[in-house]
């Protein structure tokens, strides 16, 4: 949508009998969205909204420790839940802080709302203290920036700014309120809904039924065909028409990283996740195919490599309620515009009204069952625990049924191959994006919008250091999330790629002193300690460095009843395989 702030017609409910000022406005209409939490950091510009906060104890506040820390943990708690995650700071730099978690939120169509304290109105453009021009640096990363001049606009706004963030192709939204705006006192108008201008905005996209009787058609008459199953899956609470249509036509089905979860990973018609790091019978797969039906997914550079030779035999169907997302990274032959759970739903009732014939697909599962067995994700055996190894181990006595969250790097890539995925929404981890130190504040998110499930943040030691602050936040708050560090002293998919295409030269990518490297061999090497920084914020930890004592470690990290860091010594000679190098095709697939 235009990202310019236009007006809405709006249906209003009784003149509300009380009054009260602007930052106390914010609350009820927090409450009235049905906002559980905050995740906030104060400062001068946002101090009515902290004193309006600590006036109504029905919200619960979360302190951060850096405003990053906040905006990363709002959308980790979107990305567990499905609801919208809201965080807030206060002007100038605070504000600027949130930019790469609402950045991230609209790289991954997250819901969020992030409302920022601005300077006085009269002193805005006039390089007051603190101040930025927030609604304008946000406008290519949001889906609608509100800068509030007006008090009596806030119930309006509160309520647009909501539905924008969850409807259609969700994302974030940003509300900039000056201090005068919070002060001044007025009686609110609660709308109980909102239209908008921009007739697009709430629209219900569909499928028509002579589009979905030609996907029929084309899946009957397929030999190989592949379902392509990213985030939209899992935004659009698809994941059981999936499974149905699957089932049903008998087509295997490759996920991207956002759509991990959507199709439980053990099924038979499984193909894992594809792309850059994925499986090479998922990507051969995709490959070979001659029908592939892409479903809530965007065609992305780390999925696709090199467009022209992406899927080259197949016809390819594109379903996706963002119609600006058909054509524009791989021409297609059939992009429909609808919600993937209508269409899916609406799909399974035709074929099955129809008497659908599901096409032959025995042989073509038979191979890709093939590629699979010969070659599964897998790692080397090693004298040291290897990273490929602790993934593992903490899927075995965790039973799979943790909601994993990751910072970005090797580890990521690792959780997502060695930890399988049965349900949407368990694995949170900054895909479009890639912001390092996302993991542990997100895990925080996630754990406050799931208290009664396990949530392990699976990190590196280069992403755990970039918002380890947040340990604070987990101890203080009693969110008691784990912290399993993969710790190989180095930014290791950096140094994976300096030893894949630059020789090995080391441009800043050892964490520690380089004249002493720490390693499994070299204790005295290792730096930071993270077990003392965590003890230091209040926070049970262990370092584990012998192979014999990794099951026990990762045990006693589960059992503990409060926030844990588990410190794992891994060596940095490993790298993520397969590979996809940037920008090639499956062809030059890096197996070993």
């Amino acid at each position: 949508m235009k990202k310019t702030a236009k007006r809405s017609s709006a249906t209003a409910t009784k003149t509300a009998p009380r009054e009260m000022n602007g930052a106390d406005c914010v609350v009820e209409c927090l409450l009235r969205e049905k906002v559980g939490v905050v995740f906030a950091y104060p400062g001068g510009a946002a101090l009515e909204l902290h004193q309006a906060f600590a006036r109504n104890k029905k919200l619960r506040v979360i302190l951060p420790r850096h405003e990053q820390g906040g905006a990363f943990a709002a959308g980790g708690y979107a990305r567990a839940s499905g609801k919208v995650g809201v965080c807030m700071a206060t002007s100038g730099p605070g504000a600027t802080n949130l930019v790469s978690g609402i950045a991230d939120a609209f790289m991954d169509s997250i819901p969020l709302v992030a409302i920022t304290g601005q300077v006085f109105s009269k002193y805005i453009g006039k390089s007051a203290f603190q101040e930025t021009d927030f609604f304008g640096m946000t406008l290519p990363i949001v889906k609608h920036s509100y800068l509030v001049l007006d008090v009596a606009d806030l119930p309006r706004i509160f309520k647009e700014a909501f539905e924008l963030a969850r409807s259609g192709r969700p994302g974030p939204v940003v509300i900039d309120i000056p201090k005068d705006v919070q002060q001044a006192r007025f009686v609110p108008r609660f709308p109980e809904t909102v239209s908008f201008r921009n007739p697009f905005v709430g629209l219900k996209h569909t499928a028509s039924d002579a589009q979905l009787k030609q996907i029929a058609g084309l899946v009957s008459a397929s030999k190989k065909p592949m379902l392509y199953v990213g985030g939209g899956v899992i935004s659009s609470g698809a994941h059981k028409e999936l499974l149905a249509f699957a089932e049903r036509a008998q087509i295997p089905v490759a996920t991207t990283l956002m759509g991990l979860g959507a199709f439980p990973e053990t099924h038979p018609l499984s193909a894992r996740w594809f792309g850059m790091h994925g499986s090479a019978y998922g990507n051969w797969a995709v490959d070979q195919c001659d029908l592939l039906i892409s479903l809530g997914a965007r065609f992305d550079d780390r999925i696709t490599g090199d467009t022209d030779r992406f899927a080259p035999r197949a016809k390819i169907i594109h379903i996706d309620i963002d119609a600006s997302e058909h054509n524009k990274n791989k021409r297609v032959d059939y992009p429909v515009c609808a919600d993937v759970k209508d269409a899916l739903t609406r799909l399974n009732k035709l074929m099955s009204a129809r008497s659908f014939a599901a096409p032959d697909t025995a042989a073509w599962i038979a191979q890709i069952r093939e590629w699979r067995k010969e070659h599964p994700f897998s790692y080397p055996d090693s004298p040291h625990i290897l990273p490929q190894e602790a993934v593992a181990s903490l899927y075995e006595l965790s039973k799979g049924d943790a909601i994993i969250a990751t910072g970005v790097g090797q580890h990521q890539m690792w959780a997502a191959q060695f930890y399988s995925f049965e349900k949407p929404r368990r694995y949170i981890s900054s895909l479009g994006l890639g912001a390092m130190g996302y993991g542990l504040p997100a895990a925080i998110g996630a754990k406050v919008a799931c208290p009664d499930r396990q949530v392990i943040d699976i990190d590196g030691d280069g992403s755990t250091t970039m918002n380890i602050q947040e340990l604070a936040t987990a101890a203080i708050e009693k969110i008691n999330i784990k912290v399993m560090v993969l710790n190989n002293q180095h930014l290791g998919m950096v140094t994976q790629w300096e030893d894949r295409f630059y020789q090995s030269v080391r441009g800043q990518t050892i964490l520690g002193d380089v004249n002493n490297i720490g390693s499994p061999t070299n204790i005295g090497g290792l730096y930071p300690n993270f077990t003392q920084i965590a003890e230091g914020f209040g926070v049970k930890a262990r370092r584990v460095i012998k192979k014999s004592e990794l099951r026990d470690a990762i045990r006693e990290m589960l059992d503990h009843d409060g926030p844990y860091l588990l410190d794992v010594i891994v060596p940095h000679s490993e790298h993520v395989l397969p590979m996809i190098p940037a920008g090639k095709s499956v062809k030059e697939m890096i197996m070993k």
